[in-house]
């Protein structure tokens, strides 16, 4: 049972692994000569054979909705979208220079700000160059973040011409309340038209994002909404911890921080909605993940166990090929991740780099015919193990230890374990852990102790600020 003096225990400000070493440990300025020689040489030892996955950024917004923690641009002048355009074709030129044959593109996101900003022939301008110059992958997944409010059929359609079938549209909340105080005024109408709209097109899977821990949320007003976007049946709901990180996030110092529920809340409104997942057919997949079982999420979570000549089900479930990535959970296994436009992330599997956060800069950069890196990350042996312990966590809720590791294990993650543990979050051995149903709830917290800046306490780690677990 998940009591309060536990929940506030572990009510503590941590990473959210989006990648390990974790943003805030990377150096603040690394070569872009090293870099793309690092680029390269991952290209030509992955022989291309995994493909690789392209994140555009568009950062663009007609109004700030408050809660929010990207990088966004908030304006109503649609020329910056073919300025934004070029930059981001002169970039993708950048990146093909560094490659020795035609890429096989197996993953291509849109996400922002607000990729609907753009109007459907921008994207296809945007987007036709870049696909003509790649192989497409067979199974490949193309997604993109829509706007309930500003996303079209012609939107839907063109993108769907593109290869599209993956769309989340961004709901966050359905109470009047709620949408008034994080001003994102949104009519569940439009909701369901668009989602509707999409289906009609060919869509096959729908993403709704979900956020529990805004201002005004009550266990009333989180039913209401469960019900109304749960009538749709999305395939997918991400189901968001708000972070409250006023001191990077401008927008939310408008808020009244009173108007904030309480860990005790925030983890009742968790666990409301939990269960209205699984009462409508819903599964678990990981960190704020739910699916439903046709979804290819699911099946890249469990696959059922076959035994026999023709393949019958044994009704047992084992993990699959679940990954994760900046981008979030994906069924796909490229290991070489292109950031493309401001502030956009890049990932070589033992690299990190990251473009320039604002426009202009990003904008100099790519003038100058060089690649927008401002900051970076070279892992060595010991960051790669442990990245791979956090990730085994978040796509699995298990990992097995490396015998090379236990002595840094011994030193800084077993203690930690024990403690866990002792409180029911999991079970482990000095051959590997498992989450426990309790565990869950704390995965965060869990991943926390396989990372060795905090556990080291190192002291770039001690100054660093995060949003809290719960």
């Amino acid at each position: 049972m998940l009591t309060a003096s536990l929940l506030h225990k572990y009510d503590r400000p941590v990473p959210r692994y989006t990648s390990y070493p974790t943003v805030p440990q990377w150096e603040h300025s690394i070569s872009p000569e090293r870099w793309e020689s690092n680029f390269s040489q991952q290209f030509s030892i992955e022989n291309n054979s995994n493909g690789i996955a392209i994140y555009i950024h568009l950062p663009f917004c007609e109004s700030l909705c408050t809660y929010c923690g990207c990088n966004k641009k908030i304006t109503t002048n649609h020329k910056v979208e073919d300025e934004y355009i070029a930059a981001l074709l002169k970039e993708w030129t950048l990146y093909l220079r560094l490659m020795q044959e035609k890429p096989i593109l197996r993953e291509l996101h849109l996400g922002g700000g607000t990729p609907t900003f753009f109007s459907p022939e921008n994207l296809e301008k945007l987007l036709t160059p870049i696909l003509s110059s790649t192989i497409r992958a067979e199974d490949h997944a193309f997604s993109f973040e829509g706007h309930p409010n500003n996303t079209t059929y012609a939107h839907l359609k063109t993108l769907y011409d593109l290869g599209f079938r993956r769309v989340s549209f961004g709901v966050q909340d359905n109470d009047p309340a709620v949408q008034k105080v994080i001003n994102r005024i949104q009519p569940f109408y439009k909701v369901q038209e668009v989602t509707e709209t999409a289906r009609e097109i060919g869509y096959t899977s729908i993403n709704f994002d979900l956020i529990y821990g805004l201002p005004k949320q009550t266990p009333e007003s989180m039913e209401r909404t469960l019900q109304k976007v749960l009538s749709l049946r999305p395939d997918r709901v991400a189901f968001y911890s708000y972070a409250h990180v006023p001191w990077t996030s401008r927008g939310q110092r408008l808020f009244d921080e009173s108007d904030l529920p309480s860990a005790e809340l925030k983890m009742q409104l968790y666990r409301q909605a939990k269960f209205q997942f699984s009462l409508h057919g819903y599964h678990d997949i990981g960190m704020d993940h739910f699916a439903l079982p046709s979804d290819e999420l699911f099946l890249a979570r469990w696959r059922e166990k076959c035994t026999g000549m023709r393949g019958e089900g044994d009704g047992k479930w084992e993990e699959s090929t679940l990954h994760r990535n900046f981008m979030g959970y994906t069924t796909q296994s490229a290991k070489l991740l292109i950031g493309l436009g401001v502030s956009s992330i890049s990932d070589t599997g033992n690299a990190y780099a990251q473009n320039n956060k604002t426009i202009k800069d990003y904008y100099d950069s790519i003038k100058q015919g060089r690649l927008a890196i401002t900051k970076g990350y070279f892992l060595d042996e010991e960051d790669q193990h442990f990245k791979q312990y956090i990730l085994d966590i978040t796509c699995k809720g298990s990992t097995e230890f490396r015998v090379c590791d236990l002595a840094i294990l011994r030193e800084y993650s077993f203690p930690v374990l024990e403690e866990l543990a002792a409180d029911g979050l999991l079970d482990w051995t000095e051959s590997g852990m498992q989450l426990s149903a309790k565990g869950h709830h704390f995965i965060r917290i869990v991943c926390s102790a396989f990372d060795l800046f905090i556990q080291r306490k190192t002291q770039q780690a001690a100054t660093v600020r995060y949003s809290k677990a719960i």
